[in-house]
């Protein structure tokens, strides 16, 4: 199943990698003669294109597929940019906000990170007020491309804005990422570590099911059903990255390897042990699973993503 996930994700990524290469472009022809507005903007082109695995924004296009009962392989692939617009600008606005958080969590007041995707960050490669302007205009890109009139989907378009705001809001991504500051040099116990990772990396994962399944207008046991599916992945991504961060070299990580230890923050296979750790992520793996039982091989794909994130090794 995994290598089924595999072979469509491998597929899958150049082409969306060209629709955001494509989309940042157009979104940001800049009109004007100005040296800081190009540095701005090539800022914000080196961060996205960048690389990265995607997978919230493939999240998207598999459960808009999944609700839609489309079950999806090599031999009956649609590219991203043959979605509906509205599934294009769900998966893009999300991959964005994503992007935006990496380069502000990279700056020297948060994680301090010289190598992202083992090339320079933003601040490092550019300056650390472009760094912060660029994923400000980031945050805007993504809502202004939600709420494009042409897409002529209102009430699908605010169902959408506020879930991606919500998700990574104060309450959310942010918040998160607040916790996470407050808390190196300290010993979270696995309850305060587990909220500490569900807002800040498993909301937006949880936004991009819930911005498929508004795509798709799934009905409300099929979104219920896939909250609980990605509720369980999130936790499961952060959990096996924690363990990568112990056993991957620095050239799979494409940054140091042991981060977290060297800030001394707490991780699963600090308050575990890395086989609790690894067993737990087990646990997830099922847990997400079985929340797929009421969907038949229209899911396919998002038990195989399940199954990679479980046990991807960057």
């Amino acid at each position: 199943m995994q290598q089924n996930f595999q072979d469509y994700w491998q597929t899958w990524l150049p082409q969306f990698n060209q629709l955001l290469a494509n989309t940042l472009r157009e979104s940001l022809a800049n009109q004007y003669n100005n040296n800081a507005l190009n540095q701005l903007i090539e800022a914000i082109l080196y961060s996205n294109l960048a690389g990265g695995k995607r997978m919230r924004a493939l999240l998207v296009f598999l459960v808009a597929d999944c609700c839609k009962g489309k079950t999806r392989s090599n031999n009956d692939f649609l590219a991203p940019d043959q979605y509906p617009l509205l599934v294009q600008r769900a998966a893009l606005a999300i991959e964005i906000i994503h992007c935006y958080s990496l380069i502000h969590d990279d700056l020297p007041a948060m994680d301090n990170d010289d190598l992202r995707r083992g090339k320079a960050t933003c601040h490092i490669a550019f300056n650390e007020s472009i760094a912060i302007l660029a994923g400000d205009a980031l945050q805007s890109l993504a809502f202004d491309l939600l709420s494009d009139p042409t897409i002529e989907k209102p009430k699908q378009q605010l169902a959408l804005i506020n879930c991606l705001a919500s998700a990574a809001g104060a309450l959310g991504m942010v918040g998160g990422q607040a916790i996470d500051l407050d808390s190196e040099n300290l010993s979270l116990t696995i309850d305060e570590l587990t909220q500490l990772h569900r807002l800040k990396t498993g909301k937006l994962i949880e936004a991009a099911t819930s911005m498929g399944a508004i795509c798709a207008a799934a009905e409300d046991h099929s979104h219920a059903a896939l909250n609980q599916y990605s509720g369980n992945i999130g936790l499961a991504f952060q959990v096996r990255d924690d363990i990568i961060d112990i056993i991957s070299s620095s050239e799979e990580l494409g940054k140091p390897q042991g981060a977290d230890q060297h800030a001394n923050k707490s991780t699963f296979p600090a308050l575990l042990g890395i086989e609790s750790a690894k067993e737990k992520t087990q646990q997830l793996y099922q847990n997400a699973y079985k929340a797929l039982a009421s969907f038949g091989p229209e899911a396919n794909i998002l038990r195989g993503l399940a199954e990679f994130f479980i046990q991807r090794p960057y």
